[in-house]
């Protein structure tokens, strides 16, 4: 890599990068003698690491714009920081500083400027500068901050993504002459979604003018009234709407419903925007207004979610990821097709047996995309003329996001043993080069240990990829504590995934072997294998947690007699389970955000198709085989049988699996006289994203299973 220029002449050109906040965010990532000395991952040596994204090639394809962020343990915050690669000399110019946060950075479609997010005015806005870092301007001085923008490609539209306030929830806006008041009120389901409440703030689109200086106040294209948001609650990712190609076409993806009606549905859809008549269109459910011959297609047909349009280069037809089960949310994401002229819908990946993730189109007879396939992410391509879908890349690694132009491709990879870097692509043959080194100063000074790729034998006469990590410097001469790792989801793909708290390199540099399965119900072995976990939690899948331990156990440098197990969200309800029926495989358990007791989680989680779907129904439904099985396994009417210490951790705005679970599930391990411990964060969701929480998650993790799995060290 070439030494990164640091253009800090922003300054002498009088951009005044630093002039609204002038004390810029301290970052010191380099390891302590002691870190260096010692050569294994820690927390706090994760924190040190910059973290990669927002990746897009120039229009021709030689300058790779990217974002990188690092954070300040001690301040308990990080940055984000905007670069430029030149892909001939490999040249990468920093060109913003630590003084404000700066992110999303775009190409124009001429590839002579670069758009961006910036909060250095004071509130975040978009901003403008040439590919070197200088020319600065600010485009908008909006109301609020700004959470998402796009220029149209020819220059003159943009649309941006600010919250509105629709409703009165809270009752200080109700009864205005109580303005000390702290209640909110409801009149319907969905009062609260994964880690906020609602209070009648919505995220919506705006499309407004644009001269070339400055973005104008826009029209809210959802309409002022709309209590939904665009894009979706709760990711709200922005590369869920895209300009066409000629500027005069928003495609965005949008849920329309609220209350009962959104609890219990996935049934989003694509919506097509025309700027100048105002028009907008449900492409997947077409009505008799909007683009002109479009033909009316019953409404049930596309019952799903229905998300993340692409153009087509001649804007003819639109891509995007379909499901087809309502109420699924981990259905398979189909490849569609809408044609612009006839309205016609088509599924361009009916025999392919995995996802398609973050499709992009190369010309206009040939998209790619990424896909799940055995426990790993590949880049693959569709040529629409026959159909025919080909796997270009192979590999034990994961490649999610990419960018494609001027006939290049660069990709973000990672592993298991390494976190998130740049790839150029070979697109004939798939062969990677590897054109980035975030973090190349730490790991050389770190020493990761072995990834072993297992197939383990089920119970019921199939084959299971397993990842079990070892430590680094492993001796198989001695004999290691062991952990089974448990997935959420339930359906999340354990892959070549790299995590900044469920760190499996982390564990290992711990001292403990790492057993990761792909139980039933992950993705990436198609879709018998992944649909197998839904109205059976307590079935095959936890048969297959146990094939994987036993599997490992047999080894002689595991140590049978100190094995754990650890999992979140669906993996904290298999630890919960676990702990009635493991047959004293375990001694110690650690459970983070579990559903610890099934009807009481019907009653307090927020989007109910999930239980619909996955339990079979509500509890009350007598008549429902499948949903009373579920109800039956919840892992609280086992209680009596738990005899293992073990550890819950919780957020207090987890939404999505609440607190209450945790509370539930330590106060029968205490009343049964079970060791336990309860960790509460008190600012925290369903993860723990904060540096200095992380920090404490990682000494009470490691600190609970050391205790327990390492007698010999206390």
């Amino acid at each position: 890599m070439k030494k990164i220029l640091r253009l800090m002449a922003l300054a002498a050109l009088g951009l005044g990068a630093c002039a609204e906040q002038p004390q810029p965010l301290k970052i010191d990532n380099a390891l302590t003698p002691a870190e260096i000395e010692a050569g294994l991952l820690t927390p706090e040596i994760l924190w040190k690491m910059g973290r990669a994204g927002s990746a897009s090639l120039s229009p021709d394809g030689s300058k790779l714009l990217y974002a990188v962020t690092r954070y300040n343990l001690a301040e308990n915050c990080g940055r984000t920081q905007i670069y430029v690669r030149d892909m001939a000399s490999g040249e990468v110019s920093e060109l913003t500083d630590l003084c404000s946060e700066n992110n999303s950075p775009a190409w124009s479609a001429d590839g002579r400027t670069i758009r961006f997010l910036s909060d250095r005015s004071g509130s975040m806005q978009v901003w403008e500068m040439n590919p070197e870092g200088g020319d600065l301007r600010q485009l908008s001085r909006l109301d609020g901050d700004i959470e998402g923008f796009g220029i149209s490609p020819r220059g003159d539209k943009a649309w941006y993504v600010r919250r509105v306030q629709v409703c009165d929830r809270k009752s200080s806006d109700v009864y205005g002459d109580m303005p000390h008041s702290r209640a909110r009120i409801y009149d319907d389901l969905m009062s609260r979604h994964w880690d906020y409440w609602d209070e009648g703030w919505y995220r919506h689109i705006f499309v407004a003018d644009f001269d070339g200086d400055r973005i104008a106040e826009g029209t809210d294209i959802l309409g002022a009234d709309a209590a939904y948001d665009a894009p979706l609650a709760p990711y709200f990712d922005m590369a869920e709407i895209a300009w066409n190609h000629a500027g005069t076409m928003l495609a965005y993806t949008c849920k329309p419903l609220a209350g009962t009606d959104y609890a219990l549905t996935t049934d989003s859809d694509v919506f097509v925007y025309d700027v100048a008549s105002g028009l907008t269109q449900n492409i997947c459910k077409p009505r008799h207004f909007g683009l002109e011959g479009a033909p009316t297609i019953n409404p049930g047909a596309m019952p799903g979610y229905d998300k993340y349009p692409v153009w087509s280069p001649d804007d003819l037809r639109i891509a995007f990821r379909s499901m087809r089960q309502p109420g699924f949310e981990s259905d398979k994401q189909r490849l569609f097709l809408y044609d612009c002229r006839t309205g016609e819908l088509e599924d361009l990946t009916p025999e392919f047996d995995y996802n398609a993730l973050n499709v992009v189109w190369e010309n206009d007879d040939t998209l790619w995309f990424a896909a799940p396939i055995e426990a790993t992410h590949q880049l693959c391509r569709l040529h629409l003329p026959d159909g025919r879908v080909e796997v270009v890349t192979r590999g034990d690694h994961d490649i999610k996001t990419f960018t494609m132009a001027g006939g290049r491709l660069v990709a973000e990879l990672c592993t298991i043993s390494s976190a998130a870097e740049y790839y150029e692509v070979n697109p004939a043959d798939g062969a990677l080069t590897k054109i980035s080194d975030i973090n190349g100063d730490i790991y050389g000074h770190i020493r990761m240990g072995q990834v072993q790729k297992r197939w383990v034998p089920t119970t019921d006469g199939k084959r299971m990829l397993v990842w079990v990590i070892l430590p680094p410097d492993f001796d198989p001469a001695k004999k290691y504590p062991t952990l089974l790792y448990c997935e959420g989801g339930p359906q999340n793909v354990v892959s070549q995934f790299w995590s900044y708290r469920w760190n499996f390199q982390l564990m290992a540099a711990r001292g403990y072997v790492v057993v990761a399965p792909n139980r039933r119900g992950l993705p990436s072995f198609g879709q018998e294998w992944l649909e197998q976990i839904s109205g059976d939690y307590s079935g095959q899948n936890i048969r297959d947690y146990l094939a994987a331990i036993d599997d490992v156990a047999g080894e002689p440098w595991a140590d049978e007699a100190h094995m754990g197990c650890v999992g979140a969200s669906y993996g904290g309800y298999s630890v919960y389970y676990l702990a009635g029926h493991h047959e004293g495989r375990f001694k110690a358990f650690i459970s983070h955000c579990g559903i610890f007791d099934f009807e009481a989680m019907y009653g307090q989680t927020e989007e109910l198709f999930f239980l619909n779907h996955d339990y079979g129904g509500p509890y009350w439904d007598r008549t429902n085989a499948v949903a009373q099985r579920t109800y039956a396994h919840s892992p609280h009417r086992f209680v009596e049988k738990w005899d293992t210490p073990i550890m819950v951790i919780t957020g207090e705005y987890d939404f999505r699996i609440p607190y209450t679970q945790s509370l539930e599930a330590f106060t029968a391990a205490r009343l049964h006289g079970i060791p336990s411990r309860l960790v509460d964060f008190e600012d925290e969701g369903h993860q723990v994203l904060k540096p200095q929480n992380s920090l404490v998650w990682n000494r009470e993790f490691f600190g609970w299973l050391d205790r327990y799995l390492k007698p010999a060290e206390k």
